[in-house]
């Protein structure tokens, strides 16, 4: 039964972060505003006036938290997976960063400060305003192909 529940929310905030982001909703939170606006002088800007949208926005804001929650979640552990599966991949990556988010504050930023250091020597020693080329990266999609044929 929890699974079911789980999944049922997991699927009903993605559907709710997908729609509330997009140009529709804004124009129709909008539009809400605009006819509260308008109904103002018919209702002599009264307390209950005032109440109707100040009750909206909080009970929409309060919902809405944990519904961003969620998918914050769900796209925060995707993200750290794709990078755990690039540092394995990887010969030269160190595996400590695979559980990266799992150490503490003090560990964190003692490899910060480590890359720090590391980017400031590479600075150093190249421009960061050039970048790999075209044909370096389809050379590196091609190894990439014949390892996994090889597989």
């Amino acid at each position: 039964m929890k699974a079911q529940q789980s999944n049922f929310f997991e699927k009903f905030s993605s559907k709710v972060s997908h729609i509330t982001g997009s140009p529709g909703a804004f124009f129709l939170a909008l539009l809400a505003i605009v006819i509260w606006s308008i109904t103002g002088p018919v209702f002599h800007y009264s307390d209950t006036w005032q109440l109707v949208i100040n009750t909206g926005t909080t009970i929409i804001t309060f919902l809405m938290v944990f519904v961003i929650q969620k998918s914050q979640n769900k796209d925060s552990k995707s993200l750290q997976l794709k990078l755990n599966e690039l540092i394995a991949a990887n010969k030269m990556a160190s595996n400590r960063l695979i559980v990266v988010e799992d150490l503490s504050e003090e560990e964190l930023d003692t490899l910060h400060k480590y890359y720090c250091k590391l980017a400031e020597e590479t600075k150093k020693r190249m421009s960061m305003k050039e970048s790999h080329s075209v044909e370096e990266a389809i050379d590196n999609a091609d190894e990439k192909l014949e390892v996994e044929e090889k597989n």
